[in-house]
C-alpha cells in the first residue's frame, strides 16, 4: 500500500483520490448487498429499500466524479494498490443485519465524516481546489445522509425486536438531524447499549478520535453512541 501523504505533491493527490475512488467502489457494492442480502430475508419495509437505493446512487455518482478527477490528475482507478478493509467487514457481518448496519453503515461511514474535512483542507493547501470543492460540496454532505440511514435502520431493528408489529410509520424520523428519533429515553438507551455491544463484538479495537461531532450529530449519531467505544474495554477476570 502506498503512503497517501498530505496532498502536497501530485503523487500524493493521486494516491488519496485513488483511495477515495476505491472506497466508493466498495460502497456501491455494499449498498446493493444490504438490499439483496437482507431486505426480503429480514422483512424490511419499503423505505429500507428506498433509502439504500438512494445511497447506492449517491455512491455511484461519487465514484464516477472521483474517477474522472483521478484521470484529470494523470492516473486511473486500478493504477495503485488498494485495501479491502470494507469488504472484509462485509464478510464478517454477512449473516447479521444489525451488525452490518452498525459496522459498515455507522462506524465506517462516520469515520469517513471524521477524516473528510482534513482531507479537503489538505487539497486546498496543496492548491487543488477542484478536488477540494468536489469533496466539500458533493461527497461530504451526501455521506452524512448515508450515516443517517445506518443509524435510522439500526434503531428500527432494535425497536422492532421488542415490538414485532412495528412499522416504519411508527418511527418519527427527524428531517434536520438535530433530534433523535422520537422514542422513550429508556428505549433509546437500550438501543445505544445494543450498538455498543454489537460494535465491540464485530469491530477490532476502540474507535479513533478525534470525532467530527457536528457531522455525526447531523446524522443523528450523538456522542453517547460512540464516545464510550473510544476507550478500550477492560476485561475483568476474577482471580481463582
Amino acid at each position: 500500500m502506498p503512503k497517501l501523504g498530505k496532498a502536497g505533491s501530485l503523487q500524493s493527490r493521486q494516491a488519496i483520490v485513488h483511495s477515495l475512488v476505491h472506497t466508493e467502489s466498495w460502497a456501491i457494492d455494499l449498498s446493493w448487498d444490504i438490499i439483496a442480502r437482507f431486505g426480503k430475508q429480514e422483512g424490511m419495509p419499503r423505505e429500507f429499500f428506498t433509502d439504500f437505493v438512494k445511497v447506492a446512487q449517491d455512491e455511484g455518482r461519487h465514484f464516477n466524479l472521483l474517477a474522472k478527477r483521478l484521470e484529470e490528475l494523470g492516473s486511473s482507478y486500478g493504477a495503485l494498490p488498494a485495501h479491502d478493509g470494507l469488504w472484509d467487514s462485509a464478510i464478517a457481518t454477512s449473516k447479521d443485519l444489525l451488525a452490518r448496519l452498525a459496522i459498515e453503515h455507522c462506524v465506517h461511514e462516520a469515520r469517513g465524516l471524521d477524516v473528510l474535512p482534513t482531507t479537503i483542507s489538505r487539497f486546498r493547501n496543496g492548491g487543488d481546489n477542484e478536488t477540494a470543492d468536489l469533496l466539500e460540496t458533493v461527497v461530504y454532505p451526501e455521506e452524512i445522509t448515508h450515516c443517517a440511514a445506518g443509524v435510522k435502520w439500526f434503531k428500527y431493528l432494535c425497536l422492532r425486536s421488542k415490538t414485532p408489529a412495528l412499522s416504519r410509520d411508527n418511527l418519527s424520523s427527524e428531517e434536520n438531524g438535530d433530534k433523535e428519533t422520537e422514542i422513550s429515553t429508556e428505549g433509546n438507551e437500550e438501543v445505544i447499549q445494543k450498538f455498543h455491544a454489537t460494535v465491540r463484538t464485530h469491530f477490532r479495537g476502540p474507535l479513533k478520535p478525534p470525532f467530527n461531532e457536528e457531522a455525526r450529530k447531523a446524522a443523528g449519531f450523538g456522542p453517547q453512541w460512540y464516545e464510550p467505544l473510544a476507550v478500550k474495554e477492560v476485561q475483568n477476570n476474577p482471580s481463582t
